[in-house]
């Protein structure tokens, strides 16, 4: 046993499970050894056999806390929160005093958006072990998101104060200096209107950068404005006291919103429904749904069409191909910031940005310790290009949310290696691979191990994602990377680069898009009475959204705020989304392995 606890905490856990699985044959009642095979099967992907082994570890050694634990674990992993409830129902039975029980429950509700029953849950677990840095953090965080700024400060302040004993508990302590300032920001910003809160433009992109890098704060607390304490921020945005008896309209706007929104939720393993994101989604879809239609009402106007025309034609935009909307030359302000009702009221129209940006903010809002900025909004550590990292695989570990794309990302690298005949090595070399034998290793490779071996050093290959603006450009979409990480295997991810060149060829793309959505619902009188017509917009804003999710021009949340869009724009063409996302389907992995926005929109 003692050889498979290694290799496991050694994360090699091919070994783990075989030394673990003699054991529990030699000794069917050794709990322990049960659970650490659970643990084993669980990195693996054999999550019911992982189930199992908790289980036996559990009926050969009830009292046997940490079988509980793990197998709330693994329920949590997986996003079964009925199991993971009753599970821990039962465990508190047996010992009301286990505050992991307790740490855990916290987590789940706030990972399904019930944020004041998670604090009750981490409230009681600190009671039991006062000095937890994860509980006292998280309990920060969902003090943050529920407005309760005083109660916030402090945990931020007891988890800035905490001795520490190991590197993950100092990322804790790290991102708990930059939560304070934006729970001290947002708090300044408490009273004012929504447009006020602009996290893009009034943060500094230093403070940003590190913050979404999770580094060190000592260069940023050096160099950085910081907010002023929560009395003067408070003074600035002083708190109304909330209010939460709804009139009948405001209730009627939240079940719309809650019945709208729902429809963001994946069906697959390790997404848990979480009704604060419903939510949000729901509201920001609505918010996009207004001020589109609003805008588009006014550019059906022959005479502001024209208007449009002859401003577009004086300002010789060069990006604009000739559709109805105004892009960001015309779109005062930067690339974030909220458009006003003025504004499109007076006759210049919603760039891209303005429209996404909308969804940006209400995911900013409804989870502020979750990092999402815009990437071009970061320090001039941008021009190095900041790249998002989504792992399939990470050594002999099995991503639960993304493995399931693992073999269609695989045939993806492998085409475009059989296609271009080359790959780029880690310093972006081209590493050339028109030796027959190679290439025909390449045809039979079935794992990432198998493509390492024929390139033979770290590498990765840019998904294919052509232009519909621009005949003949192809745009570097998603880069699938294979690295070695020793004994215990590869790290096969996904990472998608925010270059400068990039970004500007992706923002030329949607603008593009985006006239093409306008064009297509404005060019008809009546287009929600046209079926052609419809599908005509149907398509343009399922184009856009492919394109968007190849640009994932956010630090974290693209996926998300590209579907709210979504379901923002079919809204404004009195277009309802009735169906949910099918089983399986992630619709952002869909994107990334599509080469052309048509095969996408199929």
């Amino acid at each position: 046993m003692k050889g498979g606890i290694v290799n496991f905490k050694f994360k090699d856990y091919n070994s783990a499970v075989e030394d673990l699985s003699t054991c529990v044959k030699r000794d069917k009642k050794n709990s322990s050894a049960h659970t650490y095979l659970g643990l084993t099967l669980s990195a693996v992907g054999e999550y019911k056999r992982a189930e199992d082994e908790h289980l036996l570890g559990i009926k050969y050694d009830g009292s046997f806390l940490d079988s509980w634990a793990h197998l709330s674990q693994l329920y949590l992993d997986l996003a079964y929160p009925e199991k993971m409830l009753d599970n821990l129902e039962k465990v508190l039975q047996i010992d009301s005093r286990f505050s992991k029980a307790y740490h855990l429950r916290g987590i789940l509700y706030h990972g399904m958006g019930r944020h004041r029953s998670a604090i009750k849950e981490l409230s009681t677990a600190l009671t039991l072990d006062a000095s937890s840095i994860e509980c006292l953090y998280l309990r920060a965080s969902c003090h943050h998101a529920i407005g309760e700024y005083k109660a916030a400060i402090k945990d931020y302040d007891d988890v800035l104060d905490l001795e520490l004993d190991s590197m993950d508990k100092f990322v804790l302590q790290c991102l708990a200096f930059y939560q304070k300032e934006i729970a001290l920001y947002t708090a300044s910003k408490a009273n004012l209107e929504f447009s006020q809160f602009n996290i893009d433009d009034d943060v500094d992109p230093l403070f940003k950068e590190y913050w979404c890098k999770r580094l060190h704060p000592k260069n940023v607390a050096e160099k950085v404005y910081r907010q002023p304490p929560l009395r003067i921020s408070l003074r600035s945005g002083r708190l109304n006291k909330q209010d939460f008896k709804f009139t009948k309209h405001q209730t009627s706007l939240l079940l719309a919103a809650d019945s709208i929104g729902k429809k963001i939720q994946y069906n697959c393993r390790g997404f848990l429904p979480n009704q604060r994101q419903y939510r949000m989604a729901g509201l920001a879809a609505i918010e996009i749904a207004q001020k589109v239609s609003k805008a588009w009402r006014f550019l059906r106007n022959p005479k502001n069409s024209a208007k449009l025309v002859r401003r577009r034609d004086k300002h010789n935009m060069s990006v604009n191909r000739g559709g109805y909307c105004s892009t960001s030359t015309l779109s005062a302000g930067s690339p974030t910031s909220s458009p006003s009702e003025e504004r499109v009221s007076s006759g210049i129209s919603l760039s891209w940005q303005d429209v996404y940006n909308i969804a940006v903010k209400w995911r900013q809002i409804s989870e502020p310790c979750d990092p999402v900025v815009w990437v071009n909004k970061l320090s001039e550590e941008f021009n190095s290009g900041f790249g998002s990292h989504t792992p399939l695989l990470l050594g002999q570990a099995k991503i639960v949310r993304y493995y399931p794309y693992y073999l269609r990302t695989l045939e993806a690298a492998k085409t475009i290696m059989l296609d271009l005949k080359y790959v780029n090595n880690a310093e972006d070399r081209a590493i050339f691979l028109t030796d027959i034998e190679k290439l025909k290793k390449i045809e039979v490779a079935s794992s990432c191990s198998d493509l390492y071996n024929v390139v033979g050093e770290t590498y990765w290959v840019a998904t294919r994602c052509d232009s519909i603006a621009f005949q003949g450009r192809r745009l570097e979409g998603t880069r699938i990377t294979t690295q070695n990480v020793g004994k215990t295997g590869f790290d096969f991810a996904i990472r998608t680069p925010c270059t400068p060149s990039r970004w500007e060829e992706y923002q030329e793309e949607m603008t593009a898009a985006w006239e093409a959505i306008c064009e297509a619902y404005c060019s008809d009188p009546n287009p929600t009475r046209d079926s052609n017509a419809l599908d005509a917009v149907k398509a343009a804003i399922l184009r856009m959204t492919y394109y968007w999710y190849n640009f994932m021009p956010l630090s974290r949340g693209s996926s998300v705020v590209g579907y709210v869009v979504l379901l923002g724009l079919f809204l404004a063409a009195s277009m309802d989304v009735t169906a949910s996302i099918p089983p399986g389907v992630q619709v952002d992995w869909e994107a990334i392995l599509s080469p052309d926005p048509g095969t996408f929109v199929d």
